[in-house]
């Protein structure tokens, strides 16, 4: 008999700390899931657009309700500091009331038609059950930006959330189907065997997770012809220009590679300091890494966390290794899996740093001779996702925005921070498929049908 497969999630500030631990529940048992899903699609779309309303809306109701436990549970299980879980906890709940208006927004159009009496229409519909495969840094707010388009355009849902925050989707999943009919939402857990079985048995497929495993998953929903969106990494780049306010540039990249401990793909990777930016912005970041507060994600104080587990932390060491470190290429003596944040110069060409998405606390501070110049080091990664940009002149960044290979553009702000009313997603690497979040995900979980109106007699 073989060995059961077991999901597992631990706290990353202190691992002896075990919240839960499941049998994954198999392939066959995903495959069950999406049919379930799939019976109860009919019953769930013809409630009407009242009745998916007012569910979306007591969904976003309990999160709010529920904001204090699920707070803890976000910084116990994924280490997330308590400040930011605060914050994402109440962007979930948002995120669920915003899209409880879409069940009453328009679905099509209306058209005369070009050769008589008759009309043409062309209506939207849900594709059937959408398998969302979702990652742990965003435990409440990345599941909800999927599941609730689309729930609200008539799709059931299928979630499979990453195994290091299993504990975080549940909860999430029992208030969620609380507000809803059996079977319109099912969360099963398990690792890559549920998440093949998912993406090939759901109608449309939702991803956000690593480059490697987002372009496996786009391979596989494509062979079968539905529709797929993958969110993967980013490499993602602040140009800072010498009139830049350096103080306020320099907080706001601080608080962008460090924040959350770097676990976000709009953290920011690479800073490109422009001409005589270079010195001031290299004292004020450094100086600005050092002061950010490292530990326990539950102190109120804490920006930057512990990484999700120890490969993660020996992911970031072994990519500071042998470079020189400006703040930080250290890792605190505590229990937990912390690292420093670190900014570092002088980077090998080629060098990891410079093409892979590490995933941690630490960036690179590379000179640019100008805004051209400072384009083309950004352009010149295989990922393409955000770039921050600042500048007193907004002329003179306008000139070259144009050109950067990036799917968002940040001007004097954090290269992080995502508003879930617009389009979210990057180009190259970073994204696959149709947009996330705002309209744009409301099409996604949608496909347009053209009828046509003829008169049943000739006039």
């Amino acid at each position: 008999m073989s060995a059961v497969s077991l999901v597992t999630s631990r706290n990353p500030a202190d691992p002896s700390d075990v919240l839960l631990q499941v049998p994954a529940t198999g392939a066959f048992a995903m495959a069950e899931a999406v049919e379930r899903a799939r019976d109860a699609q009919a019953g769930w779309l013809l409630c009407g657009a009242a009745a998916r309303s007012a569910a979306l809306a007591a969904i976003a109701d309990a999160i709010d309700a529920a904001a204090v436990e699920l707070t803890a549970l976000a910084v116990r299980e994924v280490g997330k500091p308590l400040v930011e879980a605060r914050a994402e906890v109440a962007r979930t709940a948002a995120i669920w009331r915003y899209y409880a208006q879409a069940p009453y927004d328009p679905v099509g159009a209306v058209h005369e038609t070009a050769t008589g009496p008759g009309l043409l229409l062309t209506r939207r519909r849900p594709h059937g059950v959408a398998g969302l495969i979702t990652p742990w840094n965003f435990p409440f707010a990345i599941p909800s930006w999927k599941a609730a388009p689309a729930l609200a355009a008539g799709n059931t849902v299928v979630l499979k959330p990453a195994p290091e925050a299993t504990a975080c989707a549940q909860r999430l999943a029992g208030i969620i189907e609380n507000a809803l009919p059996p079977g319109a939402f099912i969360c099963v857990p398990g690792g890559s065997t549920e998440g093949n079985a998912l993406v090939f048995s759901a109608d449309v497929v939702s991803f956000t997770g690593s480059t490697i495993v987002g372009q496996a998953v786009a391979r596989a929903a494509t062979s079968r012809g539905v529709p797929v969106q993958a969110e993967m990494g980013g490499l993602n780049a602040a140009i800072v220009l010498p009139d830049a306010e350096i103080e306020q540039a320099a907080t706001h990249i601080a608080a962008s590679i460090a924040g959350y401990a770097g676990q976000k793909c709009t953290a920011t990777s690479r800073v490109i300091a422009v001409g005589a930016a270079l010195n001031p912005l290299r004292e004020a970041l450094s100086a600005a890494l050092r002061a950010i507060p490292v530990g326990d994600p539950a102190d109120a104080a804490t920006v930057s966390g512990p990484l999700i587990d120890q490969h993660a932390r020996d992911r970031v060491s072994e990519a500071w290794y042998g470079l020189s470190a400006l703040a930080g290429g250290t890792v605190p003596d505590q229990p937990g899996w912390y690292a420093a944040p670190t900014l570092l110069e002088k980077i090998p060409p080629g060098h990891r740093l410079l093409r892979e998405e590490i995933f941690g606390p630490v960036a690179s501070l590379l000179p640019a001779d100008d805004l051209a110049h400072a384009v083309r080091i950004t352009n010149a990664v295989p990922y393409g996702l955000v770039t921050s940009v600042h500048t007193a002149g907004l002329d003179t960044a306008l000139g070259g925005l144009d050109r950067l290979d990036t799917g968002m553009i940040r001007i004097n702000a954090p290269s992080t921070g995502v508003d879930f009313h617009v389009p979210f997603g990057g180009a190259k690497g970073s994204s696959h498929g149709a947009r996330e979040q705002g309209g744009a995900a409301l099409e996604f979980y949608t496909s347009s049908r053209t009828y046509t109106l003829s008169p049943a007699r000739a006039t």
